[in-house]
């Protein structure tokens, strides 16, 4: 009897023995390592600013028929045009989307807290192009009284599309990859369109009113600058900012 019961109590003592795996706990090795953000020295940060200037006829706006969805027709008055290419009263072009194309690589930046906002207003999609850094939100809104539907064509992100009724909260979402440009279009009204330029760095505009641009607190260095628009391509050059330089980018498009 003796030597059962010993013999028990030599299986029980193997059984909690060496088998019970402790939990690794939670050390400063653990944790995800902070992002290395390129330094930017405000004292010797450069700015290029310029104009899209436009020569050649405007073209004519082209009629958009909204019959499909009363409350768009009466948006508009029943007198809806589409613009693809935007010549301003001073001969310039807005909705021109310009950025540092190449000379940021292997320069990480912090991502911008506030949101980029594309409203869906008037059956139209607001701003027509918007740039948005990677990891940045971007908040997707609808004022209208109709349902909409705004759907990226990403080819390098990922593709996706989401329908947003009248008084719905706004979307939230990201994209994570640099993809110049991302065409927009929504399901429900096939008139509508917008343009999303992607970038890992914040040193990008988009031209106004009055077809100029500015990039503030580039640091020095050599740079491709590159001017976007939806209808007439794009057009590069290089620049060389210096420290504390101010540097005049100007570019050119012809129409018909």
């Amino acid at each position: 009897m003796k030597q059962i019961t010993c013999y028990m109590a030599f299986l029980a003592l193997l059984g909690c023995s060496g088998t019970t795996k402790k939990e690794p706990q939670a050390t400063s090795q653990n944790k995800e390592p902070e992002p290395s953000y390129f330094k930017v020295d405000p004292a010797m940060v450069g700015a290029v600013k310029g104009k899209v200037q436009f020569t050649g006829h405007s073209p004519a706006r082209k009629p958009v028929d909204m019959s499909s969805d009363p409350a768009c027709v009466e948006a508009h008055h029943g007198k809806a045009f589409e613009v693809p290419i935007a010549v301003n009263p001073n001969r310039t072009l807005a909705d021109v989307f310009v950025y540092v194309k190449s000379g940021l690589e292997g320069k990480k930046f912090p991502v911008p807290a506030t949101p980029v906002t594309i409203d869906q207003k008037g059956c139209w999609f607001h701003p027509h192009v918007i740039g948005i850094q990677t990891g940045q939100v971007l908040s997707v809104t609808n004022s209208d009284p109709v349902t909409h539907n705004i759907h990226p064509l990403a080819q390098i992100n990922r593709e996706w599309n989401h329908s947003q009724g009248a008084g719905d909260t706004p979307l939230a979402r990201k994209f994570v990859k640099p993809e110049v440009m991302i065409r927009v279009k929504c399901n429900i009204h096939s008139w509508m369109h917008a343009y999303i330029g992607v970038l890992d760095h914040p040193y990008f505009a988009v031209t106004g009113a009055d077809g100029s641009f500015e990039i503030p607190n580039l640091p020095p260095g050599d740079y491709v600058l590159e001017a976007w628009q939806e209808t007439l391509g794009t057009q590069e050059q290089k620049i060389t900012v210096t420290p504390a330089g101010k540097i005049q980018a100007d570019f050119h498009f012809k129409g018909e």
